[in-house]
């Protein structure tokens, strides 16, 4: 039954972090990863002209710590999750859930598919880690988290939401 438990606490977690902040729009010119970002797939530049750059590893880990960060107006972590905008309060909701969980989250690879961005990351729940794969969608000039793999997530931390309808 722990192990259980564990392990919705792990997959609850991860739900927090994809729904919360890993849209990275910011640009960190001033620091280097040792992380790769990958290209596997590629489009003809016309048909990427109206998506957003791919997100570096950095990128998508400042976008994160701030999600995660409860203290952050909600207004600023709305934008997230595809989708998102149809209920408010879940960024809020679901960074105070991180932070009782002790979730921390490390982006360790980013893959660009030309429509959609695989973020590989090192996902830690009361000490506990796994590797995750989370899924990104270009929508309004942003990545944003897919939102079906958002809404199973949150389903498993125990999350209800409009946005998930």
């Amino acid at each position: 039954m722990k192990l259980r438990t564990t392990g919705r606490i792990a997959i609850a977690g991860l739900a927090i972090v994809t729904a919360l902040g890993l849209s990275a729009c910011s640009d960190d010119k001033g620091s280097s990863s040792t992380a790769k970002t990958t290209t596997s797939a590629k489009a003809s530049a016309s048909a990427n002209a109206d998506l957003p750059p791919v997100p570096t590893v950095d990128q998508l880990n400042q976008q994160l710590n701030m999600a995660l960060d409860p203290s952050v107006p909600n207004e600023e972590k709305l934008d997230f999750v595809q989708g998102g905008g149809a209920d408010p309060e879940l960024p809020n909701r679901l960074a105070q859930a991180a932070k009782d969980a002790n979730v921390q989250v490390q982006v360790t690879e980013v893959t660009s598919f030309g429509d959609s961005v695989n973020a590989k990351a090192n996902f830690t729940v009361n000490g506990q880690t796994n590797v995750v794969d989370v899924p990104f969608v270009a929508e309004d000039g942003k990545w944003k988290v897919q939102k079906a793999w958002a809404c199973t997530m949150l389903q498993n931390l125990g999350q209800q939401s409009v946005a998930c309808s």
